[in-house]
């Protein structure tokens, strides 16, 4: 029987039949084998990269079906913000904690928060506030202020993806460190900055409300990352105390993937931000939790985690590409045409101001308090920082989709703001996201320079042997950082001093707790010291 493509592209809001889904899953698994075949075979290519390629044939393929359809629909799955929040997101979170070279990230940690967490709040107050003016001048009255805050945290959200797929971390550690880093600290504190906004009835604002604001995003905050951290810590007690290897590696595999997701769920369960939680718990599992299983575990897990972010991010790519084309909403607002691409360029402006306002405000403030030449950030690297953070992505959309996605077909408001949100996302991934790798070979053009700036840390997974807070110039040799003498040396060599009361406690708490690194089963097979040296 002959399958009408029509009658299964045309349904928005659900699927007329089982079959139907099927055949929708099989067109959509089939597209993300294209997109993962096309991007390997331009993965030399000076402009291209995998997410503008997803993004691509997300177009071509919402086109295809436009056409198919009679220009009823685009789509073959119907975006909902609970798919990408609660499936699509944690993966591609949990595994940049758990890949992080957890060296770079805490020699850096101030600067990073600097950049993702005090970056981000400036970013959002230049972004609501210029929104408010420009679209006043405008004459367009019909957002309120919870709209234009809420605007703010939206075009907040970075999307570095385009810029870490061409930086090299063992060449350039310091830049791809802040821009990894600030793009996931960016990610979060804009999701929580939401959250906040949409607790709070902002209608009324007064010194009580903003004080209220403010107590309300550090508890979100601190709250997240203490979770993060206590859910990772249980899932290496749970496997070191019981060694599920001994019998079977698949339960301990899966432990550890149902924990790293029970993690992001606790958080949603209990209103905190899923993705700083997440993260944290993927930074604490890849210290200890990682170290408890069985070798080849370790290979399973990081394969299984790398695996799932990448097909996640493909995913995400491929429906904004769709989506893009959702023809229901553009017709809301092509009588005015004028206003909705006014709209988009304002965002857009307000986006570079945003974010050139901070980056070389706090790059400069950052390069103070270094003392070492090659720990500064030069102007070039501010460039690429600056640059790294003008794409927008799936959380910008996700979250717009969040606050104007009810009733859109039939709030003009609601319509001008999804279409204006979807146009700032295209524009910048594919156009800022084309130029990416040759401005990064025009800055940086040769890596010879950053040598010195290299870390002694090995890649992935040797990245997970290295202890935390690492110095950055000793392996894992018997080399310990001096102990601070005085309260100058505290305030000179912050990093070193941090490091040394660090190793101490875990050393003697933590690890004889937890396990980690230098855990030695009384099991046969188990991780030993031999295994743990053939990973270095």
């Amino acid at each position: 029987m002959a399958i009408d493509p029509g009658s299964i592209f045309s349904k928005l809001g659900a699927f007329t039949s089982d079959h139907d889904s099927v055949v929708s899953m099989n067109l959509f698994v089939a597209l993300l084998c294209a997109c993962i075949v096309i991007g390997h075979l331009l993965e030399e290519n000076r402009w291209m990269n995998e997410s503008i390629t997803a993004l691509a044939i997300g177009l071509c393929t919402g086109v295809v079906i436009l056409l198919t359809t009679g220009g009823k629909s685009s789509h073959l799955l119907v975006f909902s913000e609970d798919l990408f929040f609660i499936y699509l997101l944690p993966p591609i979170i949990f595994n940049a904690g758990f890949q992080v070279k957890k060296k770079q990230f805490f020699r850096n940690f101030m600067t990073i928060m600097l950049f993702g967490a005090v970056g981000t709040l400036i970013s959002f107050g230049i972004i609501s506030s210029g929104a408010k003016y420009i679209f006043e001048v405008f004459n367009f009255h019909q957002l309120d202020i919870g709209d234009y805050l809420a605007i703010g945290a939206i075009f907040s959200a970075t999307d570095s993806v385009c810029t870490l797929q061409v930086l090299n971390q063992d060449e350039t550690p310091l830049l791809y460190s802040l821009v990894f880093g600030e793009g996931v600290v960016n990610d979060a504190t804009s999701v929580v900055l939401f959250n906040a906004i949409q607790s709070f009835d902002l209608s009324h604002i007064n010194s009580s409300i903003a004080l209220q604001f403010a107590g309300n995003f550090l508890y979100l905050f601190i709250l997240s990352t203490l979770l993060g951290v206590l859910t990772g810590l249980l899932s290496a007690y749970i496997i070191r105390k019981l060694y599920f290897g001994r019998h079977s590696t698949d339960r301990e595999v899966a432990l550890m993937i149902l924990m790293a997701y029970m993690s992001y769920m606790l958080a949603e369960l209990f209103y905190l931000s899923g993705i700083l939680t997440v993260f944290f718990c993927g930074i604490v599992m890849s210290h200890y939790t990682w170290h408890n299983v069985t070798e080849s575990s370790r290979v399973t897990t990081k394969h299984t985690f790398a695996t799932l972010s990448f097909v996640a991010e493909i995913f995400i790519f491929l429906y904004v590409g769709m989506d893009a084309l959702d023809i229901e909403r553009w017709r809301v607002v092509s009588n005015s045409p004028k206003i909705s691409l006014q709209f988009s360029s304002i965002l857009l402006g307000l986006v570079l101001i945003g974010r050139a306002a901070f980056v070389f405000l706090l790059s400069f403030l950052s390069n103070l308090t270094k003392k070492s030449a090659h720990e500064k950030v030069n102007i070039r690297q501010q460039v690429i920082i600056w640059w790294a953070g003008l794409m927008r992505g799936a959380v910008s959309m996700a979250l717009a989709y969040n606050k104007f996605a009810l009733s859109e077909t039939k709030d003009r408001k609601n319509a001008f703001m999804i279409t204006s949100t979807i146009t700032v996302v295209l524009f910048s991934t594919v156009v800022f996201g084309l130029m990416t790798k040759p401005l990064i070979r025009l800055l940086l053009p040769s890596p010879k320079h950053l040598v010195r700036m290299a870390s002694s840390e090995p890649t992935s997974p040797k990245s997970f042997i290295v202890p935390l807070l690492g110095n950055g110039q000793a392996t894992e040799s018997n080399q310990s950082v001096p102990r601070p003498s005085s309260l100058r040396m505290l305030l000179t060599t912050p990093t070193n001093t941090v490091h040394y009361y660090w190793r101490k406690f875990d050393n003697g708490f933590m690890r004889p707790v937890f396990g980690g690194r230098g855990f030695v089963p009384f099991v046969p097979g188990s991780p030993t010291d031999r295994s743990n040296h053939q990973w270095q």
